[in-house]
C-alpha cells in the first residue's frame, strides 16, 4: 500500500446531486437541504481523516449525507470537487486500487434469494478470486462467528428473516478481510443478540486483520461502544468530531443526569435522529 500513516483522507470533498423537483415529497425534503435552483449539496465540502485500525463512526440523520459520503469512498459515487483516497490511492484516478483494499456493507445488500447463504457466499468467494475450498471454510467460519449455524448456512436464503439475511451481507463483505472495511448501518433491521454478535465480530475483525472500520449508524449505544472517534454529520456538514468521551464531556446534562451522545447529537444539530423521518433521497 502506498500510505500507511492514513487509511482514509478526505479533503473538500463535495457532492451535489441535480433533478427537477417532482411533487410535494421532494420539496419537503429539499427545504431540509442547502439549495441551488433545483440542486441539493449532499456532501457539503467535508474534510476527515481516519487513521489504520481505527473504528471511525458517522451519526446523522436521514437525508444528512451518510450515505453519500459512503458511496463517495467506495468509488460508487464521484465527489463534484475535493478528494478522496484510501492508503494513499485516489478513489478517482486509481479506482482499482481502491477497490482491492475495500469492502462495503449496506443495508440493501442484494442476493441470489433462491440460493443458500453458503451459495451465495462461495459464488463471492470466486469472484474475489477464492478457490472453491477455501471459500467454503472462510464461510463457514464467518457464519459461525456471526451466530447462524451450519445447517442453516444451506437452506434458501428466501426462507429467512431480513435480520438473517443481513448478516449474511455482513459475513460476504468480510470474506477478503479487506484493510478497509465500509459498514452502512450494518446492524439495523438486527434483534438485540444478533447485534450484539455483530458488534462483537466487528471488534475482532479489527484486532485480528488490522483492518479499518468505517462505520454509519442511527445507534447511538453501537457507536459508543464501538468507535474511537466520531463524525457528526448535519446537512451534509461535519459539526464536531471527537471520541465518544469527547463529544459527551461537550454537552450539557439533561436533568442533572450524564450526558449522553444523544445529548450531544441533539445540542449540534437540534434534533433527535429520529425526528428526520424522510429517507435520504440520493442514498
Amino acid at each position: 500500500m502506498r500510505d500507511e500513516a492514513t487509511a482514509l483522507s478526505i479533503r473538500g470533498a463535495t457532492k451535489i446531486f441535480r433533478r427537477e423537483p417532482d411533487g410535494a415529497s421532494w420539496r419537503r425534503w429539499l427545504g431540509h437541504r442547502k439549495k441551488q435552483d433545483s440542486a441539493v449539496v449532499a456532501v457539503d465540502h467535508v474534510d476527515l481523516e481516519v487513521r489504520p485500525r481505527e473504528i471511525f463512526g458517522i451519526l446523522g440523520a436521514n437525508g444528512s449525507g451518510k450515505s453519500t459520503l459512503i458511496r463517495l469512498v467506495s468509488t460508487l459515487l464521484l465527489p463534484d470537487s475535493g478528494q478522496v483516497s484510501v492508503f494513499g490511492y485516489d478513489v478517482v484516478k486509481e479506482e482499482m486500487q481502491v477497490k482491492r483494499l475495500i469492502s462495503r456493507v449496506s443495508v440493501e445488500a442484494a442476493f441470489f434469494k433462491k440460493l443458500s447463504p453458503m451459495e451465495n457466499l462461495v459464488y463471492a468467494a470466486r469472484l474475489y478470486g477464492l478457490d472453491g475450498g477455501a471459500g467454503r471454510r472462510r464461510s463457514l467460519e464467518i457464519l459461525e462467528r456471526l451466530g447462524i449455524e451450519s445447517r442453516r448456512a444451506f437452506e434458501p436464503l428466501e426462507e429467512m428473516s431480513r435480520g438473517m439475511q443481513q448478516k449474511v451481507a455482513i459475513a460476504r463483505g468480510f470474506l477478503t478481510s479487506p484493510v478497509l472495511m465500509l459498514l452502512d448501518e450494518p446492524t439495523t433491521g438486527l434483534d438485540p443478540r444478533s447485534k450484539r454478535e455483530v458488534q462483537q465480530f466487528v471488534l475482532e475483525l479489527r484486532a485480528r486483520h488490522d483492518a479499518t472500520i468505517l462505520l454509519t449508524t442511527h445507534d447511538m449505544d453501537e457507536a459508543d461502544r464501538l468507535c474511537d472517534r466520531i463524525a457528526i454529520l448535519d446537512r451534509g456538514r461535519v459539526v464536531a468530531l471527537d471520541t465518544p468521551a469527547g463529544l459527551k464531556a461537550g454537552a450539557r446534562p439533561n436533568d442533572g443526569a450524564r450526558p449522553t451522545l444523544e445529548d450531544a447529537f441533539m445540542q449540534l444539530t437540534g434534533r433527535r435522529l429520529e425526528e428526520d423521518e424522510l429517507v435520504e433521497a440520493t442514498a
